[in-house]
């Protein structure tokens, strides 16, 4: 019912089938019907239906062409009449792409235009922080809004319209923000709500983004340090908001480590690409390479419908990350910093140090559990997810594990005096749920703190 099927036709070939089924949808779903005139399908309907108009009109009879204009503007003053009670930031962008293109199309209906103008300022003032990261915290909103907010302002560009200063200042942020996020495998890292997404498309405006490129730490709140063939991704933010929270996954302090291009240490991605129960499997679990006391999350979700319904699947408590100390010297770069997530339920804070030893280059880090309060045991378990592409192996020692990256390079991921395990796991980024393992550190907690050390070195 979105009809974005239309850009995948056969122009030459399939313009009179468009036709037909376009005009039996006409006759079947020209009044309201919930699914097909919810507010995201009705605007990507009508952007493809504008965007597609001259192989959908070309050779059409009066009669057609007639139902078909007057159906793209009923759907445009239905989609007006209810803006105002859309919650949903990214579905907003939408409908404000929709009425632009319709104010463009239609002279009479100019009115559209400058609604969707208004209506789409207000999203980019109070959707994205100063940088241009949404608040949500996602980097998959970024991308999407990203490319909305280019194609916005290409179009505006031919209908030969002067283009709004905001929407050049964001989406020069925006790209800004890409380029800091930007993947060596060409992905955005699977933090908050994001799932596989290739940037590929729009590597183009990347690379004239380079020389503006954010020169910031910290972005979105995700620290990014790299050295020589290491890059580092930390989640040092805070939880967005309620009304920001809808993908939200918990996972303060979590990471994502390459090397030499290659994804070694991931988080396991968000499953809204598989499945309702994929998608809620991956705020429920421990899907990041993170800490859990437990078997429990940092954050809770809220189970009030009505609350739910009015934000979406939002957060019902919220943590703080604190003490963010950045490492630059001469042999160590990194950061360290420490969250209070579970404080209030277990009466403990975690603080994690995430360093690449310059000298002898390999990674290192440090986890320290502080005990605040006596009480019952508690289990811990620190999970280091690895990339469902590589394979990894306990070694005699009980200690170390072997992670394959091909066929004759591999790492040593080691503890100190810690014996680890190997767990099965899920990956739950692309289109369907993947086995895969993730070393884990665990034990008890009674009235006693708890710190170890850990590190990856390549298997010489």
């Amino acid at each position: 019912h979105n009809f974005l099927w239309l850009n995948l036709i056969d122009r030459k070939t399939d313009s009179k089938n468009i036709k037909k089924i376009i005009y039996i949808w006409m006759l079947k779903n020209s009044k309201y019907k919930t699914k097909i005139w919810e507010t995201s399908t009705l605007s990507t309907r009508i952007i493809s239906w504008i965007l597609n108009i001259d192989i959908i009109l070309d050779n059409a009879t009066f009669d057609f062409k007639k139902k078909f204009l007057n159906s793209i503007i009923s759907q445009t003053n239905h989609l007006k009449k209810n803006t105002k009670f859309e919650k949903d930031y990214i579905k907003k962008i939408k409908i404000s792409m929709a009425l632009i293109l319709s104010g463009l199309m239609f002279k009479e209906y100019e009115d559209n235009y400058k609604l969707g103008i208004k209506e789409l300022e207000d999203h980019v003032k109070n959707f994205f922080d100063n940088d241009g990261f949404p608040l949500t915290r996602n980097p998959n909103d970024l991308f999407f809004s990203t490319k909305y907010l280019i194609f916005c302002r290409e179009i505006i560009k031919d209908a030969q319209i002067y283009i709004p200063e905001f929407l050049e200042n964001i989406i020069e942020k925006n790209l800004a923000c890409l380029n800091f996020a930007r993947c060596p495998n060409g992905q955005l890292p699977l933090f908050n709500g994001a799932s596989e997404n290739f940037l590929n498309e729009l590597d183009e405006y990347l690379c004239t983004q380079n020389k503006k490129s954010n020169v910031k730490n910290v972005i979105g709140g995700l620290f990014k340090f790299k050295q020589k063939n290491h890059l580092i991704f930390i989640d040092v933010g805070h939880p967005p908001k309620k009304s920001f929270s809808k993908c939200y996954q918990s996972g303060p302090l979590s990471f994502e480590y390459f090397l030499d291009g290659i994804k070694v240490i991931s988080n396991s991605g968000f499953g809204d690409n598989i499945s309702s129960k994929a998608e809620l499997l991956s705020r429920l679990t421990a899907c990041q390479s993170t800490l859990t006391l437990n078997e429990t999350s940092v954050s809770m979700f809220e189970r009030n419908r009505l609350v739910n319904k009015v934000f979406g699947n939002s957060i019902k408590n919220s943590f703080k990350t604190y003490n963010l100390k950045i490492i630059n010297e001469k042999n160590l770069i990194g950061c360290t910093a420490e969250h209070d997530g579970y404080e209030k339920k277990f009466g403990c804070t975690h603080k994690r140090e995430i360093c690449i030893d310059k000298e002898n280059n390999y990674l290192k880090g440090s986890e320290h559990i502080e005990k605040k309060k006596d009480g019952i045991p508690i289990r811990y378990v620190f999970r280091f997810h690895i990339n469902p592409e590589l394979t990894v192996v306990k070694t005699m020692g009980g200690n170390s594990a072997l992670i394959q990256l091909s066929k004759n390079k591999s790492l040593v991921f080691t503890t100190s005096d810690e014996p680890l395990e190997i767990e099965k796991s899920i990956f739950l980024s692309g289109k369907k749920i993947l086995d895969n393992t993730c070393i884990t550190i665990s034990g008890n907690l009674v009235n006693k703190n708890k710190s170890f050390n850990w590190e990856i070195k390549k298997n010489i």
